[in-house]
């Protein structure tokens, strides 16, 4: 056996929307079956600019423009998951899934069970989700949450370039639908990416930062914002070990669990309205499965339970942000004098 070294991966620096793009790329060069449709996803190159340049490379077969009609081409791309092809459908954000409800919840989330397993649904849907770019309340949902209910689905979350790049491939390879949500604050995060990019696990969750006396558990675009947190929180004395879900069905529990063990004292960020929100959910389970290894109540940080305000001062004010997340953390420590 050789006492070489193996060649170290090139580093480059790309961004989010990037390494979404390259993702897309990547899966239709590996795979004939992969297509991706939606509106705006050929010639103009997608709302957000994910898939410019695809149409050039591969088609219009391939790069399918659809009618504003979400219910029709989700529905279409369920026949075609069924009929096996790999399609990616791209809702342009959150909020317009909302047209399409009936076939993710009620026909892609069902079709397994209702057919005692003899026919799969490996679907992937990606929708901008998440609020901070001034786009107002009929553009700002959080909604994540909505879909982390319903068996049948599963529900990822990236918030890092990694996760960007590496997410997709194992989720077309997965039976059942996956839905991707991209926050849109992201897009034009910029850092370096290995290449060949790391593998990813679709569903395991990641500590980002080590500590010892507080768990912060974020996703999406909500890690930034725990990172920084976390940052200055160490200036004052305070170790805040982060904890990125990544995904929220299936969630990995275990690792949550292990961090409280740990730190034991708890902060749930989410951007989601605090009532009904996932936070409320992971903080239930946390109080039932380690409650004799909590010294303080879990704190949730969670957007302000008003429709998403235009005005930018207002916005900032309406969502979760880093200071806020300091102070949760301070209060579970008790130092929020």
């Amino acid at each position: 056996m050789s006492d070489a070294a193996a060649p170290s991966a090139a580093v480059a620096t790309t961004s989010f929307r990037s390494a979404l793009r390259e993702s897309i790329r990547a899966a239709m060069l590996a795979d004939e079956r992969v297509f991706l449709m939606g509106e705006d996803v050929g010639r103009y190159g997608g709302s957000f600019g994910v898939s410019r340049g695809l149409l050039d490379e591969f088609g219009p077969e391939r790069i399918r423009d659809t009618p504003l009609s979400e219910s029709a081409f989700v529905g279409a791309g369920i026949g075609a998951a069924l009929g096996g092809m790999r399609p990616i459908v791209e809702v342009m954000t959150v909020n317009f899934s909302m047209l399409a409800l009936d076939q993710i919840v009620n026909t892609a989330a069902a079709l397994s069970h209702m057919s005692g397993g003899q026919f799969a649904v490996p679907l992937v849907i990606r929708m901008t989700t998440g609020a901070g770019r001034q786009l107002a309340a009929q553009h700002s949902h959080t909604l994540d949450h909505w879909y982390a209910h319903v068996p049948g689905l599963n529900v990822v979350v990236p918030g890092t370039l990694e996760d960007a790049r590496g997410l997709l491939a194992p989720a077309l390879v997965d039976p059942n639908p996956v839905l991707i949500f991209e926050h849109g604050s992201l897009y034009n995060v910029e850092g370096p990416l290995s290449d060949p990019p790391p593998p990813v696990s679709l569903f395991g969750a990641a500590v980002r930062r080590r500590g010892a006396d507080v768990t912060v558990i974020a996703w999406g675009g909500s890690l930034p914002k725990a990172l920084a947190a976390a940052e200055t929180l160490a200036g004052e004395g305070i170790a805040a070990e982060v904890v990125d879900l990544r995904a929220l069905r299936p969630l990995d529990l275990p690792t949550v669990l292990g961090s409280v063990a740990r730190t034991h004292r708890a902060v749930v960020v989410d951007e989601a309205w605090r009532t009904g929100s996932f936070a409320g959910e992971l903080s239930a389970l946390i109080a039932e499965q380690a409650f004799y290894e909590l010294d303080a109540p879990v704190e949730r940080v969670c957007s302000r339970e008003v429709p998403m305000p235009y005005a930018r001062q207002l916005e900032e004010a309406a969502l979760p942000s880093a200071e806020r997340i300091v102070a949760a953390a301070r209060r579970t420590v008790g130092r929020d004098g």
